[in-house]
């Protein structure tokens, strides 16, 4: 799937990276360091893993297999 919105670290534990969309929040996972930048515009392609549960609980969580900045 496609998702479009923009980057954050939620600051839960140790912290967390996450896409921010207009109505839904995804928890990061397997994030590249490129895309871990606050405020990056981006579209990441990946696959929602409802088999993962993690500490933050922030949504659902992401695994991101590419992405690409917007402007």
């Amino acid at each position: 799937m496609k998702v479009q919105g923009k980057i954050e670290h939620k600051g839960f534990g140790t912290g967390t990276w996450a896409l921010v969309t207009d109505n839904k929040t995804y928890e990061l996972k397997d994030a590249p360091s490129d895309l871990k930048k606050k405020g990056l515009k981006v579209e990441v392609n990946g696959e929602v893993r409802e088999d993962v549960m993690t500490t933050a609980m922030i949504g659902p969580v992401l695994e991101v297999q590419s992405f690409e900045v917007m402007d």
